[in-house]
């Protein structure tokens, strides 16, 4: 009899934390890296927050809370939700998780069955599939290249929706690219969904408050009220706020859902960190406008890494709407030798090299569905992104 069970065969570690552990490892080893891989806002925890949590020690609130969050979170959420998405969602529509990839995984480990399908636009999260098929569902992946600005099209979603579809799976700003749906754009897709009852969304919209040259960002229910039923609009502390290590994510959503993630994770993590609870309902009921701060300088840095990869040989590099990454076409390179003889057969081939010549560490296209490319975080210093950027043009100009 097997030790592991048969889901742990469908799922592989996830791509970006290797990359990350790797960098730190060869780090330690005294390399000189570069690490472009992580997705992790360099800017500290506002300070305010802190203090929130040092208060939230000194006043005892070290004892269980309730399981999908306290009401004082629960209650900065909904605040949240109105401010900034106008959208009302009751206390019972609302969950806390222990980061936004367990408030995804929570909400797909409740909901699907073996033989259901969820559409995953290509470019995706690195986690979303390996979730899917930890279900023992089906991951129904569509790819949707450059050329189409990395987003899915009314028409492939329609062709794609099968009476066994139960999720698509929507990020906007994306992860890895960048690509931001328009209001325009998510209409169009709502009403291919309108036409399609059975099909739920979950909108992870992580990164909504990173968007950059006056781009709008609207969420897919206040887009489309119609589905605001049939939507779980996920979003979380980690990315607007420098909150990454503090692990808090949450959702609004239909209340038989939110019912079932609190179920469940009532049998797994119980609740939250409630010092963490603590600091995220300051975060997100106090002062919202270093956001946009944060943002321009994430515009400038974008601007930065686009012009210099697009000097590069070999790469091609679109600028993104959201979001800190930027995701290169490289096939140009793909073919090509290295000075050392090896062969770049593959994106993952082209990160090794990246690694091994000019220690710059990044994430190979492959990991997020679609190839060839790589992804690059530019949540880190100016000065840092141009000596990376430097350095994979060497790296680029030595392949022949």
């Amino acid at each position: 009899m097997p030790l592991l069970s048969a889901a742990m065969s469908r799922i592989q570690p996830s791509a970006t934390a290797a990359v990350t552990k790797r960098a730190i490892e060869l780090k330690a080893e005294g390399r000189d890296i570069i690490s472009l891989g992580a997705g992790e806002p360099d800017f500290d925890t506002p300070d305010h927050v802190k203090e929130a949590a040092i208060a939230a020690i000194r006043a005892g609130q070290t004892k269980y809370t309730i399981v999908d969050g306290t009401a004082e979170l629960k209650a900065a959420i909904r605040l949240k939700f109105r401010r900034d998405n106008g959208l009302d969602y009751a206390a019972d529509e609302v969950t806390v998780n222990v980061g936004g990839k367990h408030t995804i995984f929570n909400a797909l480990v409740a909901t699907l069955d073996a033989g259901d399908e969820v559409i995953i636009p290509a470019p995706y999260w690195v986690s979303y599939p390996d979730i899917v098929q930890f279900c023992g569902a089906r991951p129904v992946v569509l790819p949707c290249p450059a050329e189409a600005g990395y987003k899915l099209t009314p028409e492939q979603l329609d062709a794609a929706i099968t009476p066994k579809t139960k999720w698509l799976i929507l990020n906007s700003p994306s992860n890895p690219t960048g690509a931001a749906y328009s209001e325009k754009e998510l209409r169009a897709l709502a009403a291919v969904l309108l036409a399609h009852p059975h099909v739920f969304v979950l909108a992870d919209d992580m990164y909504e408050h990173i968007v950059y040259d006056d781009f709008r960002f609207v969420t897919l229910a206040a887009a489309e009220p119609r589905l605001f039923e049939r939507t779980l609009t996920v979003n979380g502390a980690s990315k607007a706020y420098a909150m990454t290590g503090w692990r808090i994510g949450f959702a609004g959503g239909p209340k038989r859902i939110i019912q079932a993630i609190a179920k469940l994770q009532s049998q797994s993590t119980t609740n939250p960190c409630s010092i963490a609870q603590a600091a995220a309902a300051a975060a997100l009921a106090g002062p919202q406008e270093f956001l946009k701060e944060r943002a321009r300088a994430f515009q400038e840095r974008r601007d930065l890494v686009v012009s210099m990869l697009n000097q590069t040989e070999g790469l091609v590099c679109q600028r993104p709407q959201g979001a800190f990454y930027v995701y290169p076409d490289c096939h140009r390179l793909i073919g090509r030798t290295a000075p050392d003889g090896r062969t770049i057969g593959s994106d993952e081939d082209l990160a090794s090299w990246f690694l091994d010549s000019e220690g710059v560490s990044l994430v190979h296209g492959g990991a997020f569905g679609l190839s060839p490319a790589f992804r690059i975080s530019y949540a880190t210093s100016p000065a840092l992104l141009e000596e990376a950027c430097r350095r994979l043009q060497r790296a680029c100009a030595a392949l022949q």
